[in-house]
């Protein structure tokens, strides 16, 4: 059904003004007041009042203006006034008879001289106010990242206060353990100086107390030291409030070159884009990413901090795939001049992204050359990026690439590492991959075929299937097949290993670091995906 009413709200039906009553553009296409979708937030969920397509917010800022729809209704009032100010109360009379065809012909040129201008000052007005509405937006960031940069201090302040409690502990323990050593210092003189049976049953008797007095002492060090929830923090936000300031000189630090405005008839809204380097909403094509203009670097580059999430959500490039249980999405991002596709997520587009279509990106992928990464933690972060070059032209290899980018719905992402096989002898390896049950049971093959000529190899690094390493047979079908094996130590001269389908190119020290963490289980992969040869 066509709107009639356009400028207002069709939840509230109250006009859209600029302050609560903004219009705001959800994913799905509708648009509705500020308010009435702040009202509508449940829990972090938000149904589309009118077509209910689910989408995650915790606020109306994080949906974007719809900047035509102010301008619009900017438009309508405009013409009212105009209206209302051009309309005459009498009828107009008919043209002086006395005035001859040259002046009539000048009063028409003013007229229309007139309307120009009238024309030129609605367009500028337009551009005011769609500048007004940006920079109201920039100021509810600003709020934004104020609120959450006192959050880091706050959490900056705790961390400190449980340093200084367990700094009182250990001063002490301190002083207790020096008081017991001077104990003993003085044991060993009064033993020195006995000389009767009795001194001596007494000194034993005080030695003994004293003994166990700092033997008690030191098993509490043992059991109080170090606090693991005062370390950990300290680390944590440590690291965390370290990258907010990395990132922030890094963007501010340098001194910014002028920027050249160029053509004085742009509008004001381009001029704006020219100066943040941003680029308009829209799809982005590979030949833009071959390119790499530097707003489409900027937006990459964004993409790639979004784990700093107390500073940077927007500003991001994702692949987009339709799927029949919704559209999925993937990130790509630039990280040392090498751009990435991360796996396809069955998660709302984040507002103000600009998208690919990941049918589009996958195209790119060169089959005889393909980098797999997968991005190993534990203890709570990152620990490094595992890059693998895959064998072309095998089925395991094409299987690889699918649960890294996803593409087929299953992925490696938050799958945990299995168990380490022979730890510390040569042909050392870890065993991770189960997408299914994360258990070591599930695994099953995406493709219908995986038999191909693999190759064997003794040397640390390679990649293979572990049902291969399991069974003497070829596995068709085995219910583990899309598990994978890394060795991390060279196997004993004459030992090769079958069925490799990658080599492990950069990151082999943080496999080995995991195998050498004290529990394998606790390794994920909190990341994947692929290298774009672009």
């Amino acid at each position: 059904m066509m709107d009639n009413n356009p400028e207002e709200c069709s939840v509230c039906f109250n006009n859209y003004d600029d302050t609560l009553l903004r219009p705001r553009t959800l994913p799905c296409g509708h648009t509705f007041c500020s308010q009435c979708i702040d009202n509508a937030i449940k829990n972090g969920q938000l149904n589309c009042p009118s077509c209910r397509a689910q989408h995650t917010a915790t606020a109306a800022t994080q949906f974007p203006i719809n900047y035509g729809m102010e301008a619009f209704i900017r438009k309508l009032k405009s013409m009212e006034v105009v209206r209302v100010t051009t309309v005459p109360t009498k009828p107009n009379k008919a043209p002086t008879r006395g005035i001859s065809k040259k002046l009539r012909s000048l009063v028409e040129e003013q007229k229309s001289s007139i309307s120009s201008l009238i024309t030129s000052c609605e367009e500028v007005l337009s551009q005011l106010g769609e500048y007004q509405g940006q920079l109201g937006d920039w100021q509810t960031q600003h709020l934004q990242l104020q609120d959450r940069l006192y959050a880091l201090v706050e959490q900056n302040k705790s961390a400190m206060k449980l340093l200084e409690l367990e700094d009182t502990s250990v001063v002490d323990m301190t002083t207790q353990g020096e008081e017991g050593k001077t104990q003993l210092q003085a044991m060993l003189g009064s033993l020195d100086t006995v000389n009767t049976a009795q001194e001596v049953f007494m000194t034993i008797n005080e030695v003994d107390q004293c003994n166990m007095e700092v033997e008690d002492w030191l098993q509490k060090c043992q059991e109080l030291f170090p606090d693991v929830n005062t370390v950990h923090t300290s680390v944590k936000v440590q690291e965390t409030i370290r990258e907010a300031l990395e990132m922030t000189t890094t963007e501010t630090g340098a001194t910014a070159d002028p920027v050249h405005l160029g053509d004085s008839d742009s509008s004001i809204m381009t001029k704006v884009q020219e100066i943040t380097g941003e680029i308009p909403q829209k799809e982005i094509t590979v030949e833009d990413l071959r390119r790499m203009s530097e707003p489409v670097k900027n937006l990459v580059e964004a993409g790639r901090v979004v784990a700093v999430k107390s500073l940077v959500e927007d500003g991001r490039v994702v692949a987009v795939q339709e799927h029949k249980d919704g559209r999925r999405s993937a990130r790509i991002t630039l990280q040392d001049g090498q751009l990435y596709l991360h796996p396809l997520l069955r998660q709302p587009t984040p507002a103000h992204a600009h998208t690919i279509q990941e049918s589009d990106v996958v195209g790119v992928l060169d089959p005889s050359c393909t980098l797999a990464f997968l991005d190993l933690g534990w203890a709570g972060s990152t620990r490094g990026r595992v890059t693998i070059r895959l064998t072309p032209d095998t089925p395991l290899a094409r299987q690889f690439v699918l649960l890294c980018t996803g593409q087929r719905g299953h992925t490696y992402r938050n799958t945990k590492l299995l168990m380490v096989v022979d730890k510390g002898r040569p042909g050392e390896r870890v065993v991770g991959g189960d997408y299914e049950i994360n258990d070591g049971h599930g695994g099953a093959p995406l493709l219908p075929d995986l038999r191909g000529q693999y190759r064997q190899s003794r040397q640390a690094g390679a990649v293979r299937s572990w049902s291969v390493m399991v069974s003497r047979w070829w596995p068709l079908g085995d219910p583990t097949s899309a598990q994978f094996v890394i060795t991390t130590r060279d196997r004993q001269a004459g030992h090769q290993g079958p069925g490799v389908f990658g080599d492990v190119v950069s990151g082999l020290d943080v496999v080995r670091a995991a195998v050498n963490h004290s529990d394998i289980t606790e390794v994920t992969v909190v990341d994947c995906g692929v290298v774009l040869p672009l």
